[in-house]
């Protein structure tokens, strides 16, 4: 019998542009330029010049598919164009620290004030190997509408605060309550 793997992975070259400022103040501008699916390691080569516009394999970084995660694999398979999202930490330079297929996983680290995310097409066999990632996996669970607790629907309450804690000075009870702690 076949064990589909619960979690999958991928190297994933990340390439980033450095161009020139558009203000004195600040002398590069650092952007994603794009992803390599399955690429070799690499630190910071240059891989690419057009003028002052520089492009470098800047990290690879490991791609993972994890079984639980199809959910927000599938609703990015079904979005306009599906993406991966890499996390870039510092202020200069940026270095890459995070590849993510999920975009549930990827507004987690944008919540983080250190890392800065930013998004990027996935390339079509990535697409494809995701794609039968989810096939294997995925599961839809029905909606089911959560239901009161018949038991304490309509209780009555005396007053503010929880009736089992004596509370002389409490001025919401009524006096009949008060009387019949007695």
């Amino acid at each position: 019998m076949f064990q589909a793997p619960k979690i999958v992975e991928m190297p994933v070259g990340v390439v980033m542009r450095r161009s020139p400022g558009v203000t004195r103040w600040i002398a590069h501008v650092w952007t994603l330029a794009g992803i390599v699916p399955r690429a070799p390691a690499a630190d910071w080569r240059m891989t690419r010049t057009d003028g002052d516009v520089i492009e470098y394999h800047a990290a690879t970084l490991t791609l993972q598919l994890h079984r639980k995660d199809t959910d927000s694999l599938v609703q990015n398979l079904t979005s306009q164009v599906p993406s991966v999202w890499v996390g870039l930490r510092g202020g200069g330079r940026p270095d890459p620290v995070l590849v993510t297929a999920s975009p549930f996983e990827a507004s987690f680290h944008e919540i983080d004030a250190e890392d800065r995310v930013e998004k990027v097409a996935m390339p079509a066999g990535m697409i494809e190997w995701v794609e039968a990632f989810v096939a294997l996996h995925h599961q839809d669970e029905p909606f089911v509408k959560r239901r009161r607790d018949k038991h304490r629907q309509g209780d009555a309450q005396d007053g503010i605060g929880d009736a089992r804690i004596i509370q002389p000075a409490d001025v919401w009870r009524t006096p009949q309550s008060l009387r019949a702690r007695k």
